[in-house]
């Protein structure tokens, strides 16, 4: 983005493990028209943040780098695949568990009393298919305010949206995210809400700490990575606890994660691994 706001990045923390590999860095804004993408190697969609508000001008702008001879990390396929969260659809299909979601393209107020009796909950969360950093996504009780329905209809009216059970163990045991470079297991971190809240970002109040995943995790994490083709060079999948104990797929971040690279001393140098090997092969 052009100007990150209160947003908290640490992506300069690569730039050394990159400049030992003979990487010269450069940070652009996305939405800068005057860039030529020919004179880069490679380009990295580090914090794009505000894509969701403008998307189609973040399509054409992919589309110009692919068609550049810079190349493109991630992959084109796996950008696009993973704009929509109706990916997490396709990966359940493959075999993945991930939280139950309804999936809907236009919003009918008719519709909510389904929503909590089809999952058996009196509480769900509403989000839109195309969206970031928790933008427009509302945790829902019964009876919802009329303020609230009118807020529903003007967000998600003719925009699509998907509708997930509100986990619980979120507010008291958080999520839990796995970074992958390359293919391979780097680091985790567990993210808490403030009191009160559900929303785990930093720019909410969360609580972010490193941890050492569990097997079950681990497992969890690699199976849905080994679902996902082509392999990413670097990848965020975040995974909260179901009431049996076992993992949930909350996300797969593909595109723009936050890699949190700060949280664990060896995490720049894999990530920076991962690249060079990466856009070496390609350029080669």
């Amino acid at each position: 983005m052009r100007d990150p706001g209160d947003f908290v990045t640490d992506y300069d923390l690569s730039f050394a493990a990159m400049a030992e590999r003979g990487w010269q860095v450069e940070t652009v804004a996305w939405r800068d028209t005057s860039l030529d993408w020919n004179r880069f190697d490679a380009v990295y969609l580090c914090t794009p943040w505000d894509y969701p508000q403008h998307l189609q001008q973040f399509l054409e702008v992919l589309q110009n780098i692919e068609e550049s001879t810079a190349v493109l990390v991630n992959p084109l396929p796996l950008v696009h695949w993973t704009l929509r969260k109706t990916y997490l659809a396709d990966l359940q299909q493959r075999g993945a568990n991930i939280v139950p979601s309804l999936w809907f393209d236009d919003f009918d107020e008719a519709e909510i009393n389904g929503w909590f009796s089809t999952f058996g909950t009196g509480k769900v969360i509403i989000k839109p298919t195309v969206g970031a950093n928790a933008q427009d996504t509302y945790v829902l009780q019964q009876p919802i305010p009329a303020a609230m329905l009118a807020m529903l209809r003007s967000t998600f009216q003719q925009r699509a949206f998907f509708v997930q059970p509100f986990i619980e163990s979120i507010q008291t045991e958080g999520e839990f995210s796995l970074f992958y470079f390359g293919g391979v297991y780097s680091h985790a971190i567990r993210k808490v809400p403030k009191a009160g809240d559900f929303r785990v970002q930093e720019e909410h109040g969360g609580d972010i700490r490193s941890v050492q995943p569990s097997a079950a995790l681990l497992a969890a994490g690699q199976g849905v990575l080994s679902l996902v083709e082509p392999q990413p060079v670097y990848v965020r999948a975040d995974f909260v606890r179901a009431r049996d104990g076992g993992f949930l797929l909350m996300e797969l971040e593909l595109i723009e994660p936050s890699l949190y690279l700060r949280m664990d001393a060896g995490a720049a140098d894999r990530f920076a691994a991962a690249f060079d090997h990466y856009v070496s092969g390609e350029i080669s």
